[in-house]
């Protein structure tokens, strides 16, 4: 399926994206169509034999205009906005005159007639002048606001009619009516019956014909004005990218436009500029501000190698780049596209909306000939009845309902994208406030996915002296526990002895030579094969192991000088982000590959309160269906392994620094990879519905009492009745309202959390979910009967992966053998009962340890 945005020109309310919908939903081809009245564009996706030309077409022919947003068109986004800004001051100025021209028609109509105001002599004691005036003051209003009577009435003719064709309606009725009272009036004088024509000045309904267009307009401008806020994140986005930027051609700076630049070109960025394009650091040092992309306003630190964004800051040093991504590839325009997105989508609670928006018009104006129709039959006068209808016609306002949701879903969009927080859609942003059980991945997600040292452990040297040892020994290893020891001795200030005849040792270690005596670094099967002994420490290095450590042993000759344990550590605040997820009422959940042993010391360290360990990757999308059966489920994840799971969760989560994969499959994107922005993006999810659920009610409820008053059904009873200009007044200024309330959401401060009275889940479900892990772990034993799990300690690099798996394929009766190296683990499949301690042996043959067989 091919999906493309277009844009939509002629919609004035949610009839009319209403009408475009299902316009394109009868193009053969057309899968599916959303139609947002807020950004005037449309998102189709569709397949052969559709085109866009065909879908144009559907368009054009339901009476708007539609054209394909290509790359062009998306490059030129902020002139479009000017643009939107520009019509904002024509219809500013239309509405001015509208006004001046009105007030003056007032001054005549009430003015005059009911308080007697003067007028000049000419016409004191003239009532056709009169009404000739009022009729011109009112024809200029229609004028200068013709485009309501254009659109009401083309779409009329469209048979879709939407909120322009009810203001024509009323207003060309007020005049048609006051037009033949005029006439009326005109024979009356002529034939010297000036005393009833004076009479029939008072039938005259010019001023409402021109007010309702007035007053109309007024609630246009401030809607216009309100709307324009709702875009503020996306303009504030645009302003970010620089215009310009300093590439080196021929040897030479040269400045050009930051759009002429191309994939592969070399720029420089000198202090406090912005960085023009997506690049690489080719040389310099600096610190980079990226609060613009990540709502992050710690600097972070770039040197050679490292990444750097578009529109982010260059503090404090002169840096060399070569663009890597350009123009729509950005990280900035992604994030641009991703929040316009979001608006065009809609929500699941606007089809509500969007059903009574599809027949509201219609149903107006039949509600106003009713209405016309039984005043006439009960009696009143026809300009009685006329004016019930005109009222009922004005007073209905479609606009609230179709604004209802996508304001919502704009502003909190834009302020999801403010403190990094990116929803692909709106249905993202409306699901993950229902979230009622959060699956946490566990390593890159909870963890740094970084190995690190934990615990430095001397025998019989200080633990410098071990560290330096260390140093000394990986320096010039390429295994990812040896760059954790590195970066460690780093820190400290360490630095390396010197050594010869180096030589790595698969599945054991390394060996080299240190001031002429040869040293070794290793697993624990290492330091058993040299014979060392290891009895003081080695309960030590168990409980290490135990705790999902790596214990690394050091020796020099036969002399053990101690563990460094290196492992996977908690991000900082992870456990703060569970805490805050907890007083939200929300149940935590560990999903990992990893064993039972390293993923309870994880979740103990953050308070999360469910483990499901040994889950292989392909089970954890299975593991997330089943905990769907007893809530709303959100899935946090980085991993390539993980995308299935983001895939089946309500809500998937991906973390910004995980792989592209993951990113892709996520309906939520967290750009600065804290595990705070999961509380933060369900708590303004849960705040945008609130607000959309407001929004509806009152866009219903004033709807709801309003056409009745606007009938006249309070006139029976207490004589109330509604003049058509406060309908025309209410009309306009509904739409305001609506808008504005949708506002509200900038000033929403989405880490301050609202503690929940109760957990969203009961206690029962809570130990249904429980037994529902330990019930997931039989059944994958039962499923696959004929596997096995062997937990091995002693694996440190690729070779070491293979080693294993080819010792574990040798054994008659496996199959096949998938060896996880992260994980410490092998999943073999076999064909025949093998013993335990056949694999315990092949294992040690290996020069390797078996910790565990399930």
């Amino acid at each position: 399926m091919t999906e493309e945005k277009f844009n939509v020109t002629g919609m004035s309310c949610a009839a009319c994206s209403g009408h475009v919908e299902k316009a394109v939903k009868s193009v053969e081809g057309v899968e599916s169509v959303s139609v947002s009245l807020l950004t005037n564009s449309m998102i189709v996706g569709y397949s052969a034999p559709c085109d866009p030309n065909k879908i144009c077409e559907a368009v054009k022919a339901a009476g708007y205009g539609a054209s394909l947003q290509n790359n062009a068109a998306a490059s030129k986004q902020a002139s479009s906005l000017e643009e939107d800004n520009a019509e904002t001051k024509t219809l500013k100025n239309r509405l001015i005159i509208s006004v001046v021209l009105s007030l003056v028609l007032m001054y005549f109509s009430m003015g005059h007639a009911m308080w007697g105001f003067p007028v000049p002599k000419f016409l004191a004691n003239d009532p056709v002048g009169i009404g000739i005036v009022q009729m011109l003051l009112a024809l200029a209003v229609m004028v200068i606001n013709q485009h309501f009577f254009i659109s009401g009435f083309k779409s009329l003719m469209h048979k879709a009619p939407n909120m322009d064709t009810l203001v024509s309606l009323g207003s060309a009725a007020a005049f048609v009516y006051s037009t033949a009272v005029l006439f009326q009036m005109s024979g009356l004088a002529s034939s010297g019956n000036v005393e009833h024509a004076h009479h029939l000045i008072h039938e005259f309904y010019f001023e409402s014909s021109a007010m309702i267009l007035a007053l109309i307009s007024v609630g246009k401008t401030l809607e216009a004005r309100s709307k324009g806020k709702t875009t503020n994140a996306i303009k504030g986005l645009m302003d970010l990218a620089p215009k310009t930027a300093t590439v080196v051609k021929d040897g030479n700076e040269v400045v050009i436009p930051a759009e002429n630049v191309q994939k592969g070109d070399i720029f420089v960025v000198r202090p406090g500029e912005a960085i023009p394009v997506d690049g690489r650091v080719l040389s310099g040092e600096s610190s980079v501000n990226e609060a613009a992309l990540t709502g992050e306003s710690l600097p972070v630190d770039k040197k050679e190698g490292d990444s750097v964004s578009a529109a982010t800051i260059n503090q404090n040093g002169f840096i060399t780049c070569e663009a890597t991504r350009v123009g729509s590839e950005t990280t900035l325009s992604q994030i641009i596209e991703m929040v316009e997105n979001a608006a065009a989508t809609k929500a699941p609670i606007a089809k509500t909306a969007d059903k009574v928006s599809a027949v509201f018009v219609p149903t107006v104006i039949a509600i106003a000939a009713v209405t016309t129709l039984i005043w006439l039959i009960s009696g009143q006068s026809v300009g009685f009845a006329l004016a019930r209808g005109i009222s009922v016609l004005v007073i209905s306002c479609p606009c609230a309902l179709g604004l209802a949701t996508p304001v919502a879903i704009m502003v909190g969009s834009g302020m999801g994208a403010k403190n990094g927080i990116l929803f692909k859609t709106a249905a993202a942003l409306e699901s993950a406030g229902e979230t009622e059980i959060v699956v946490f991945d566990k390593t890159g997600t909870v963890t740094e996915g970084k190995p690190k040292v934990t615990d430095v452990i001397a025998n019989s040297v200080s633990e410098k002296e071990l560290l330096s040892f260390a140093l000394t020994l990986e320096e010039k290893s390429e295994h990812p526990l040896a760059e954790a020891i590195r970066l460690k001795a780093e820190q400290e200030g360490i630095s390396p002895l010197e050594c010869t005849n180096f030589k790595a040792l698969p599945g054991h270690g390394v060996h080299a030579e240190i001031s002429g005596e040869l040293s070794y670094a290793g697993n624990a099967a290492l330091m058993t094969e040299l014979g060392i002994n290891k009895a003081e420490i080695e309960d030590r290095g168990k409980e290490l192991a135990q705790q999902g450590k790596t214990p690394l042993y050091f020796a020099r000759g036969d002399e053990l000088l101690g563990i460094i344990a290196v492992a996977d550590v908690v991000k900082q605040d992870s456990a703060d982000a569970v805490k805050m997820l907890a007083e939200m009422g929300i149940q935590t959940v560990m999903l990992t590959g990893d064993n039972s042993a390293t993923a309870k010391a994880i979740a103990a360290q953050t308070g999360i309160e469910n483990v499901i360990s040994d889950v292989l990757p392909n089970d954890k999308e299975a593991v997330v269906e089943k905990l769907s059966a007893y809530g709303k489920v959100a899935m946090v994840g980085d991993g390539i392994n993980d995308a299935p799971a983001l895939t089946k969760a309500d809500t998937g989560i991906a973390v910004g620094a995980g792989s592209d994969i993951a990113i892709d499959a996520a309906d939520v994107v967290l750009m600065k990879s804290s595990l705070l922005d999961v509380p933060a993006a369900i708590n303004l999810s849960k705040h945008v519905l609130k607000n959309i659920k407001g929004n509806l009610f009152w866009a219903f409820f004033y709807n709801t009492v309003g056409i009745p008053v606007a009938a006249g059904a309070l006139i029976p009873a207490f004589g109330i009745q509604l003049n058509p200009m406060i309908g025309a007044a209410a009309m306009g200024l509904s739409s305001f309202c609506v808008v504005t309330n949708a506002l509200r959401l900038n000033t929403v401060n989405i880490r301050k959390i609202k503690p929940e009275k109760k957990a969203s889940l009961s206690e029962d479900t809570i130990k249904e979910i429980n037994s529902l892990f330990n019930k997931d772990s039989q059944n994958l034993k039962e499923e696959n009967n004929m596997n096995k799990t062997i937990h091995i300690e002693g694996m440190m690099c690729g070779h070491c992966q293979a080693h294993v798996q080819k010792a574990l394929s040798g054994i008659d009766g496996v199959s096949s053998a998938e060896v996880d190296l992260e994980n410490k683990k092998a999943v073999v499949t076999l064909t025949k009962e093998i013993s335990d301690d056949t694999f315990k042996s092949v294992i040690a043959d290996a020069g390797y340890e078996v910790t565990g067989i399930e």
